[in-house]
């Protein structure tokens, strides 16, 4: 394998309880509470497409401006928890793992539906690992659709098939597998199911 490409929320850092934390009090507003469970359905997917559900779960209807109002007001509530972030946030291994694949001369991407990405990574201290970023701001379709990875790949000028891509969620993993790279779960194998091997972080991945 000639590349790894990395999400950002649940992967490399546990933004995704920011996002839940953002999400839910957005949900309050409509009086409808969203569930860890109903989470798992918002991991990968993009802000738009996240309100979306969650006002489709709510069963409210609201005109496009106060669309774009809650959006813009759901990214400040998340950044406002994202200012506090420092290196102390980067999950177990993953440094680590990054040092690593550096010295064996890897090809490091990062492909995230995250419009805040470069500012995270900045606030952790490990943007200078990443080769290629493509975020939020790159693409036009959310995963399921294959579309970060694969720019990521190109722009890496590495195949597809010799990418392998870490993920947290399943919308991740079947983008990763539609684009012919191999997938790798960080978290549950009963969640990620679709998953060529499933892993609970990098410190395990470090360890076998």
């Amino acid at each position: 394998m000639k590349a790894y490409i990395f999400d950002l929320d649940g992967v490399i850092v546990d933004t995704a309880k920011f996002h839940f934390l953002a999400w839910k009090k957005i949900g309050e507003e409509f009086g409808f509470e969203l569930t860890h469970e109903l989470n798992e359905q918002l991991k990968g997917v993009s802000r738009v497409d996240s309100l979306t559900k969650i006002l489709g779960w709510a069963g409210v209807s609201v005109s496009s401006e106060k669309f774009d109002e809650l959006a813009t007001r759901k990214n400040a509530d998340y950044l406002s928890y994202v200012e506090k972030m420092n290196e102390n946030d980067i999950l177990p291994g993953v440094k680590t793992f990054l040092e690593k694949a550096k010295k064996e001369n890897i090809g490091i991407a990062l492909g995230s539906a995250s419009k805040n990405a470069r500012p995270i990574l900045q606030k952790l201290g490990i943007i200078s690992y990443f080769d290629v970023i493509v975020d939020g701001n790159d693409v036009t379709k959310a995963k399921p659709d294959p579309e970060v990875f694969v720019i990521a790949a190109q722009k890496l000028g590495v195949d597809n098939e010799k990418c392998v891509v870490f993920e947290d969620s399943e919308a991740g993993i079947q983008a990763a597998k539609t684009a012919g790279m191999k997938a790798i779960g960080i978290g549950s194998p009963e969640v990620l199911t679709q998953a060529d091997e499933v892993f609970s972080g990098f410190d395990a991945i470090l360890n076998q």
